[in-house]
């Protein structure tokens, strides 16, 4: 028979032959303890907390394991302030402030959540009886139908009980440590029933004040919570409900490698929440334990956290997130950078999202933003364009190199043509690139058509401007469509040790993008992005800070929607390679840059529910940037616009008032939102939303604060 190891009259060491027991282990000192009364009467204070006396309002006449029926009584609900729909109640057999063994299992907490009236055998009578006094009052003078003058006190004590249909959340219990030599008892929480008795009574209280407190910031996780607001049941936020000083916090490490989103309509307060989560994840830094710098990348597409703008109140902004860093005394003002394509009056140390896109080092990746900017349609010219590549060949074969460089002169010139002006050292040359035999032929088609004329000069000239490259460049693509060039081709092939064309297929689809009207056009979206006067790469950049735990804004208020979608997903590429790369050398998790990215207006950088690229960078920093240490917080309106493989793999919500069903239809299929959909459909109030992490076991109807900062640094902005 297995020993008891509850039971201490059970010698767990005895022998047939008398030999000395060891030490008592950890459990038996601990039920030492509760012989000796003292364990119980910290099991009271910490399971016992949880329920206070003047808090009773009724009890459970019905459960199930999922369902409480509630019957309460009109003169306990008055006495703690009403019970709204959705607030938490707790249901025991403990008696408040009275000592009880862990172990019987009675000795839990149940927490329920107020879903709906529940009716009692009694109400059709009751409805009677309530019709009946009515008509004694009939008229807009006559008193109330409950007043003693109308309805006995008997009467209308009877008629004050009703049912309260509540789900069940789960069961706070106590448990010792597992550890070997640990005496302690532990707080736990299983999210469901394990047992339940239909004819034995449980009392039912709401908890106010501390009770309340320790149940909404319950978490078994490590790490200290950061208040974001207080507990709010319903929009009808009366005070005397004794919930709104109740603070509700989160746990920042719970963002770190997890994705989370942020759901909403517009001004119910999104933003407002994104400010406070970027704060308490900036201000890991100056933790006194285990200080930790964590990067965090904003994608900010209305200025509103690089910027001054309307929601922040008072001069120079100084509740702008760009100003995190002066709340604090060791704060650091180059712990936050800024990023734009166009200067700020307000933000003249400002870094500029721009490329030099003619230097050698950053042809390809120009090219990547070029090609993401071009539109999506079947043209095959454009097709033909976005194939084209300028990886560098080996110095050893000339011929390649040759034409390489013939097609970074190409390409080169529709850039300038395209307004993307090339730098004073890069200068057009045409030497060993044109040979006799081509400007020949261009010179004997010159005979009828001068235009091909001027090309073989453009050619023959070792120094030629770009004004005159593209011309002559318009005027090549042109004449391969000539005889005398089918000509010259076949001849070249012929004498060519490797059997290739002249003109190579990337030579082609840049000379066809110059001679269309509209190819230089298409290239100049990206005219803003590019600068001459640098030779760094910004999203090298960009990655460079966040690796060493700034917090980076960028600014996308003035850039086209494309480009802003094509820089995007460039420096979210940089990240998740960077990150990648770091991970398959080996690197140790804690040495590998923890790194969170907030996709601001999300349904214009994450692709759509119907899009099924799941190569797509976005999906797959949701799907496997954990491992990576990359956190990704999508902040968006409608819950359907985001691809449900990134919905599937969320971890934290934060969820604002939504307008239409379809919406909520989507929400309900994660966690416990399906009770709070009504809420969410009819409660358009300003930062009322409901919060699930991961380190909470339930969903928390939350009023989250206002995001406000207490300025203890000078700005340092001249």
């Amino acid at each position: 028979m297995t020993p008891d190891p509850f039971n201490t009259q059970t010698d767990l060491f005895q022998s047939q032959n008398d030999v000395v027991a060891p030490p008592p282990s950890a459990v038996e000192r601990l039920i030492g303890d509760y012989e000796a009364g003292e364990a119980k009467r910290e099991a009271r204070k910490m399971l016992g907390e949880l329920v206070q006396k003047d808090q009773y309002v009724g009890e459970v006449f019905s459960s199930s394991y999922e369902t409480a029926l509630v019957q309460i009584h009109d003169s306990h609900r008055q006495k703690v302030g009403g019970i709204p729909s959705l607030s938490f109640l707790a249901a025991t057999r403990i008696t408040p402030d009275k000592p009880f063994d862990f172990r019987d299992e009675d000795s839990s907490v149940l927490l329920l959540r107020v879903m709906d009236a529940a009716p009692l055998p009694n109400d059709d009578e009751a409805t009677r009886v309530r019709v009946q006094a009515a008509r004694q009052v009939a008229g807009p003078s006559e008193g109330h139908w409950d007043d003693a003058s109308v309805m006995d006190h008997h009467t209308a004590g009877l008629l004050s009980f009703a049912g309260v249909r509540c789900r069940v959340i789960g069961t706070f219990y106590l448990s010792p440590s597992n550890a070997k030599d640990d005496t302690r008892l532990f707080l736990r929480f299983g999210a469901d029933l394990s047992n339940y008795y239909p004819n034995r009574g449980l009392k039912v209280y709401k908890p106010n004040g501390e009770a309340l407190r320790r149940i909404v910031n319950y978490r078994e996780s490590s790490g200290a919570g950061v208040g974001i607001g207080e507990v709010r049941y319903a929009s009808t936020n009366r005070s005397f409900q004794g919930v709104g000083d109740v603070r509700v916090t989160v746990v920042p490490e719970d963002l770190l490698a997890q994705k989370s989103a942020l759901f909403g309509m517009t001004r119910t307060g999104k933003s407002n929440t994104t400010k406070i989560i970027a704060k308490a994840v900036f201000d890991l830094r100056y933790g006194e334990q285990s200080p930790q710098r964590v990067g965090q990348v904003i994608f900010d597409p209305n200025g509103e956290y690089a910027n001054a703008n309307a929601q922040d109140a008072g001069g120079e902004a100084p509740n702008a997130l760009k100003n995190v860093w002066r709340a604090n005394e060791d704060g650091a003002a180059g712990d936050v950078i800024t990023y734009g394509i166009l200067p700020h009056p307000h933000d003249p140390n400002r870094k500029f999202m721009l490329l030099n896109f003619h230097i050698d080092e950053n042809l390809s990746i120009g090219k990547e933003i070029i090609d993401s900017t071009l539109p999506n349609k079947d043209s095959k010219y454009i097709q033909n364009f976005q194939q084209v590549t300028f990886e560098t060949p080996s110095s050893s074969d000339r011929g390649a190199m040759t034409r390489h460089n013939r097609r970074v002169l190409a390409y080169r010139t529709l850039l300038n043509k395209a307004g993307l002006t090339a730098p004073s050292n890069i200068t057009p040359s045409t030497t060993r690139l044109f040979n006799k035999e081509l400007i020949e032929s261009l010179k004997k088609a010159g005979e009828n058509e001068p235009e091909y004329t001027m090309a073989a000069r453009t050619f023959a000239n070792p120094t030629p401007s770009w004004a005159q490259l593209y011309i002559a460049f318009s005027t090549l693509y042109k004449f391969t469509s000539t005889k005398e060039y089918k000509a010259f081709e076949n001849n070249y092939i012929d004498n060519s040790s490797s059997g290739e064309e002249w003109a190579d297929g990337g030579l082609r689809a840049i000379l066809e993008m110059i001679s269309r009207p509209n190819g230089a056009q298409l290239i100049g979206q990206v005219s803003p992005q590019h600068t001459s006067s640098t030779s760094t790469d910004y999203a090298d950049d960009i990655y460079d800070a966040l690796a060493s735990g700034k917090l980076v804004i960028v600014d996308q208020s003035s850039g086209d929607e494309a480009v802003n979608n094509a820089s995007a997903r460039r420096i979210v590429q940089k990240i998740f390679d960077s990150n990648k790369e770091a991970f398959r050398q080996g690197k140790p998790k804690e040495e590998i840059p923890d790194i969170i990215i907030y996709a601001e207006e999300a349904h214009n950088l994450l692709p759509s529910d119907r899009e099924t690229d799941y190569r797509d960078i976005w999906v797959r920093t949701a799907k496997e940037g954990a491992k990576y240490n990359l956190g990704l917080i999508y902040v968006t309106q409608e819950v359907s616009s985001i691809q449900k493989n990134i919905l599937k793999n969320t971890a934290n919500w934060f969820i604002g008032h939504l307008n239409n069903t379809d919406e909520t239809r989507e929400l309900r299929k994660f966690y416990d939102f399906a009770d709070f959909e009504g809420s969410i459909l009819r409660a358009q109030d300003k930062g009322f939303l409901r919060i699930k992490t991961i380190s909470n076991p339930f969903v928390i109807p939350v009023q989250v604060r206002e995001f406000q900062l207490r300025l203890v640094q000078p700005n340092l902005v001249p």
